[in-house]
């Protein structure tokens, strides 16, 4: 059974439509400020599925994402909002590691987007288009799932009705987007971002329950803008899934999260931009073949705090097993 592909935005600029006069560069440093990612878009359900030992999964997505900005008022910033257009290519495999069943996946992904709103009652837009930063994450599963040949795992998996299951993962984001030094606005980060992960599934006849704990470290990026430098505190995020299982590879999920912290520091001056937001999305996945499937996902975001966005995130993609 194929495992489909969440995209995941990174909502950040990349080129602007014209030059900004200075009163437009404090537009789109307040834009970056507010929209940089969140875990939000993380929210991803059967991240710790049982998987049968050397299995390769190849899977493509697009998804479009819209969203509204929150920005503090004396910044006289009115109206913004952002579109943005990703495009991503997943690949897993699993093997055995230490006697237990475990994982990779290395994700990358192609974005556009254009962000627009008023300031000082004046429209201001940016575009962007390139490479986001790809990820990489090893996932092992500590309790039950346990490593197994593919005839062998259909017969486990066919007995075995109730079962927990509990895994530790690492993901680790590189600093492979575009990325230019003297610009405000790029798609890649230019630094690591390093998130440990743990999460426990329990299966009880169709049913899966699941829950994922993670915190997201970032080194500090020394060449952030004209050589300044960028620290942010950790990023924790929680979220819980039910997984409804029709029949093999068709199912239907319901997926909420809270995130929050994240708050960042350039040139030793606090930004004042501490995330807080709640998440929850909707995801379908159905067969079309043996070796094959299909998904369709929905992922909102509203925010919690004084500053932010709300987003709204829709996707598809298909993944090839073997």
């Amino acid at each position: 059974m194929p495992l489909l592909l969440t995209i995941k935005s990174s909502r950040v600029f990349h080129r602007c439509r014209r030059t900004l006069p200075l009163s437009g560069a404090a537009f789109v440093w307040c834009l970056l400020m507010a929209v940089r990612p969140c875990a939000a878009q993380d929210i991803e359900p059967r991240r710790w599925s049982h998987l049968p030992m050397g299995s390769q999964t190849v899977t493509a997505g697009y998804a479009t994402t819209e969203g509204e900005i929150f920005l503090n008022p004396v910044l006289r910033i009115e109206d913004a909002e952002f579109e943005l257009n990703t495009t991503a290519v997943k690949y897993i495999r699993s093997f055995a590691f230490l006697g237990k069943s475990a994982r990779v996946d290395v994700l990358g992904s192609w974005q556009s987007g254009e962000w627009s709103g008023l300031l000082d009652g004046m429209p201001a837009s940016t575009e962007r288009e390139g490479w986001s930063d790809a990820t990489v994450r090893f996932a092992i599963n500590l309790l039950g799932a346990p490593p197994l040949e593919i005839r062998e795992f259909a017969a486990y998996r066919a007995k075995t009705k109730i079962e927990t299951i509990a895994g530790a993962a690492l993901a680790v984001q590189l600093p492979t987007g575009d990325y230019m030094e003297d610009k405000l606005i790029n798609l890649g980060n230019n630094r690591f971002a390093f998130t440990p992960q743990f999460g426990v599934v329990h299966n009880h006849g169709r049913w899966s329950f699941e829950c994922t704990a993670s915190a997201t470290v970032r080194t500090d990026n020394d060449s952030f803008f004209n050589g300044r430098k960028l620290e942010e505190d950790p990023l924790y995020f929680l979220q819980g899934h039910a997984v409804y299982n029709f029949r093999p590879g068709l199912w239907l999920a319901g997926s909420a999260g809270w995130g929050w912290g994240s708050a960042s520091v350039i040139d030793g001056v606090p930004a004042s931009d501490r995330k807080e937001f709640l998440g929850w999305g909707l995801s379908f996945g159905f067969p079309l073949s043996r070796s094959t499937g299909f998904k369709l996902g929905y992922i909102g975001t509203r925010n919690q705090a004084r500053t932010g966005y709300d987003s709204d995130t829709f996707s598809a993609g298909i993944g090839f097993q073997w």
